[in-house]
């Protein structure tokens, strides 16, 4: 198999997981596309050596991340105050879930690509703090700063989310 057979294959296998990712890092469905198109670009001019690594996809993880520490395009999400939230039902409805869905997005587009990419690791792929700092490059009380500041700036921006959790 040729080196962009493989680079094909592993896009299909594990592109639209990466296309998540992407947009959990920055919140944004084109600026996700520009993250991921990045990424791979970068991926695929060095597929020879990612593809015999032991894990790809987390190579390819690695280069996103560090693309998007990158960018200096401003990456402020537009945020559409309203007025205080109803009462929720019993029963959550999709209009209820998308609500939130919003309100989470442009709280984490309040947050630094730091916050953003230390809250992903550390809550979305579980991973340790340790191995949240070894990934970016840091030490471990730089990892648990960035996610105490931006867990704060959560609970400040939108304390609905921690109601709607814990009610």
């Amino acid at each position: 198999m040729t080196d962009t057979e493989s680079f094909r294959e592993f896009v299909a296998a594990r592109g639209l997981a990466l296309s998540r990712t992407a947009f959990l890092l920055t919140g944004d469905h084109g600026h996700a596309e520009d993250l991921l198109q990045e990424t791979l670009v970068k991926a695929a001019a060095k597929w020879r050596k990612v593809a015999t690594v032991g894990d790809p996809e987390a190579y390819v993880r690695k280069i996103m991340l560090n693309q998007l520490r990158t960018w200096r395009r401003p990456r402020r999400l537009t945020i559409f105050p309203t007025a205080d939230l109803p009462e929720s039902p019993a029963h959550e409805d999709q209009a209820t879930q998308t609500e939130l869905k919003i309100m989470l997005r442009n709280a984490l587009g309040l947050l630094s690509p730091k916050q953003r990419i230390v809250l992903y690791l550390r809550f979305y792929e579980d991973l340790p703090e340790a191995e949240v700092a070894a990934r970016l490059d840091c030490s471990v009380g730089t990892v648990k700063r960035h996610a105490h500041d931006a867990l704060k700036r959560l609970r400040t921006v939108a304390p609905q989310l921690l109601e709607r959790m814990h009610p």
